[in-house]
């Protein structure tokens, strides 16, 4: 139900991005470019991307690594004080050194590319002030979940990855060594997560420390070697990876559980919501301001989710009738217990989620001129995050085709979920949602890495909510269950826009959000219970869905009103996804420009 992506990529370039001093050098002082001829201005551009792209990389060596850059598969971040100093100041030299180049006279995109990343620049300079690298972990987010859930990120075709590899393990005590430290400096400054939350982050830390060797994330790369590997290199590489995990790995996570138990959670925060942080409204503001990349009010926002949940609501009650049932209330009562509606093991939920991606693939030409050439791939969440893993969520692939791009299905408590939602979810995290839009972007040979590989949440996540509705358009859903899943999918981000605002700006408390679950959807408890907590640790996130869904609906509406005839619904969708991921409001310029080419 989310683009897993922040969970390692955005998570380390947003909360902390680290970046050791001596690399900050290298950045040079601003020079302006107004007076120079156009092609020296524009390789100018393009050079200061590619310049401040690598320095992203060697900040953040595991997004590297992500995308299949192995140069720094022997490194972790550096979350030193030091490290995001430096990275802040690099961050306001870039910016003066791209505002200083004049972009008379360039091509859309690339006028575009400077304007989108002076934006960026500008929101990381201004968000300093809250110092959010000081809460750098929580309970669905953070080191000790990142760490372990990198490994299958990574691939393992040399030795020499499996020697970088071993020298990532050894990195992993200084990595939660600083880690700690920032968090100590979040305690003296008040900036804490909520306390009931952080016992969690204990459990997830002991789990992983007591779970067998061989039964462990980190010892993935060793259950199957290449064939060509020697044997004294399989023996040597083993033996390593077995003593890097031993005595460096459990050891860390033992004194991290530890530390979190007993000298961090005691200090967390009383009060569930950000108004609760010094400059609380203002961090609020700033939230969802990103998410949402629009100037809406939370007020606003508040108001248009309570109109969508009646909205939505409506239509969830004609199916409940046509079903035989008077109101919703007993439909989602039965649903919980009628046993026909419920997987009967973990296999039967990742079979259905392969069975309904497939069935969309066989229907892409019909809705896009465009294809992704990388293939989805199911998987199920690993056992020692699933607790506090959302529903389905999606990591994306390597842009080399090394690692496909994944959908990572949650199948705990498989007894305790239902089947209804199955079908809406497949459609959001694979194609035509996450997959299609991130791998289309990767593929695009004129973005600059950082739109290639960029995201803006509203556009994400509004474009995969949006997708579902294409399921609607292709006659899916016929099963009249599934397609109240899909009006509850639907139903459960017109909530976010309630419960999202109520908590960090209205002051609801935890059990009021519940309540709002439990009096306008019949989601079941294990996701109402997790939900609850990611909009508590993520203020704003949760608001990108709805926001962005209704902006390509209202951009659809216009343009199929202004083409009549002329529209091309395919042609539509492949100018929505055919420039990477946008503001809203830079997409909603871009697609009346093409209506107005079509006229």
């Amino acid at each position: 139900m989310m683009l897993k992506k922040p969970a390692i990529a955005a998570a380390l370039l947003m909360a902390l991005g680290g970046m050791p001093a001596a690399v900050f050098a290298t950045t040079s002082a601003p020079v302006s470019t107004s007076a120079t001829s156009l092609d020296a201005r524009r390789a100018a551009l393009n050079s200061l991307l590619t310049e401040q792209w690598e320095y992203k990389l060697r900040a953040t060596p595991e997004f590297a690594s992500m995308l299949g850059d192995k140069r720094y598969n022997d490194q972790l971040s550096d979350f030193s004080q030091a490290a995001i100093d430096a990275d802040q100041k690099a961050d306001v030299v870039f910016l003066k050194r791209f505002q200083a180049i004049d972009i008379k006279g360039f091509a859309v995109q690339e006028k575009l590319n400077k304007d989108l990343m002076v934006q960026q620049l500008k929101n990381s300079v201004a968000a300093v002030r809250f110092k959010d690298w000081q809460m750098p972990v929580l309970q669905n987010s953070g080191i000790h979940l990142q760490t372990p859930e990198m490994v299958a990120m990574l691939s393992f075709v040399t030795v020499k990855d499996y020697d970088d590899y071993v020298a990532r393990l050894k990195a992993v005590p200084k990595a939660f060594a600083q880690t700690m430290v920032q968090m100590q400096n979040g305690m003296a400054n008040k900036l804490m997560p909520p306390q009931f939350l952080l016992e969690k982050i204990a459990r997830q830390s002991d789990d992983i420390a007591e779970m067998k060797i061989e039964d462990s994330p980190f010892m993935q790369p060793v259950n199957k070697f290449p064939a060509e590997f020697s044997d004294a290199d399989k023996l040597r590489l083993r033996a390593a990876i077995v003593d890097a995990i031993t005595q460096q790995v459990i050891p860390t996570y033992q004194k991290f559980a530890v530390f979190v138990r007993n000298d961090y959670a005691p200090h967390g925060r009383k009060d569930v919501g950000l108004w609760s942080l010094p400059d609380g409204a203002e961090r609020y503001k700033q939230k969802v301001k990103n998410s949402t990349t629009t100037d809406l009010t939370p007020e606003y926002i508040h108001q248009l989710g309570l109109r969508e949940v009646k909205r939505i609501e409506g239509q969830m009650l004609v199916v409940a009738k046509k079903l035989g049932y008077a109101d919703l209330k007993s439909f989602n009562a039965m649903v919980l217990t009628n046993p026909d509606l419920h997987p009967k093991s973990r296999q039967e939920i990742l079979d259905l989620y392969t069975k309904y991606t497939e069935q969309m693939y066989t229907k892409l030409p019909e809705l896009f001129g465009r294809m992704p050439k990388a293939k989805v791939t199911v998987m199920a969440v690993e056992e020692f995050r699933e607790k506090e893993a959302p529903g389905a969520s999606y990591n994306q692939g390597a842009p080399d085709g090394s690692r496909p791009g994944h959908v990572m299905v949650n199948t705990s408590d498989f007894a305790d979920r239902t089947t209804l939602p199955i079908e809406t979810t497949s459609l959001h995290e694979g194609v035509p949602g996450h997959h299609m839009q991130i791998s289309i972007a990767q593929e695009l040979p004129d973005l600059p890495q950082f739109r290639a590989q960029g995201g803006y949440n509203a556009y994400v996540e509004g474009w995969a909510l949006y997708s579902e509705r294409l399921g609607e358009e292709l006659g899916f859903y016929q099963d009249p269950y599934s397609y109240y899943g899909h009006l509850q999918d639907e139903m459960l981000r017109a909530i976010r826009l309630v419960v999202d605002t109520g908590l960090h700006y209205k002051k609801w408390n935890r059990q009021q959000v519940v309540d709002f679950f439990h009096d306008h959807s019949g989601i079941e408890e294990v996701d109402v219970q997790s939900e609850t907590d990611r909009y508590i640790v993520w203020p704003g996130q949760a608001l990108g869905y709805k926001i962005g869904q209704l902006k390509i609906v209202e951009l659809r509406d216009y343009a199929t009103k202004k083409l009549g005839k002329k529209f091309d619904l395919r042609a539509f969708h492949d100018e929505v996804l055919g420039a990477g991921a946008l503001p809203l409001d830079v997409l909603e310029q871009r697609i009346h420009v093409w209506v107005k080419t079509q006229l």
